[in-house]
């Protein structure tokens, strides 16, 4: 739960950073690298930009539904056995409930940066969608080479 609090507050932080102090909305874009810029966007999606909530319906039942998976994942934390696992929950949590602050506060995610490669814009993310991304991979390598020592031949007669 640390690391879902932890992960949360540097969210809000980088994001209330760039919207009122650093005021990106009338910096924006702002290049940082050749393939990487600071941007404004308001997502009212979820990842991509995927299904889009224009009406006040969509946007609640995406902010019930990532609180829903929170309560669950959080649930779950208690009974996981490795310490990746449990920081990968956390991650993903923090970034939930990220950017189900936003919806409440904005009506829409704030994204920031931008990358591209070969000339096409792949993705405008935050730091939300990196902890969840990152909780994903970690649960993903957790599950697949994690439990390798723990499993033992029982099919000795």
């Amino acid at each position: 739960m640390i690391v879902a609090l932890v992960s949360l507050i540097l969210d809000q932080a980088n994001k209330l950073w760039l919207i009122f102090s650093y005021d990106i909305a009338e910096k924006a874009p702002v290049t940082l690298a050749p393939f990487f810029d600071l941007v404004m966007v308001w997502n009212r999606g979820i990842s991509y930009g995927l299904l889009q909530q224009d009406s006040d319906f969509g946007r609640w039942a995406l902010i019930v539904f990532a609180l829903g998976v929170s309560i669950g994942l959080a649930l779950w934390l208690f009974r996981l056995e490795t310490r990746l696992a449990a920081i990968s929950v956390g991650l993903i949590i923090g970034g939930a409930i990220g950017n189900a602050i936003d919806r409440i506060a904005y009506g829409a995610v704030a994204d920031f940066y931008s990358m591209q490669i070969f000339g096409f814009d792949w993705y405008v993310f935050n730091l939300a969608d990196c902890w969840v991304v990152a909780g994903v991979v970690g649960l993903l390598y957790d599950s697949l080479f994690a439990h390798h020592k723990k499993v033992s031949n029982r099919s000795k007669l």
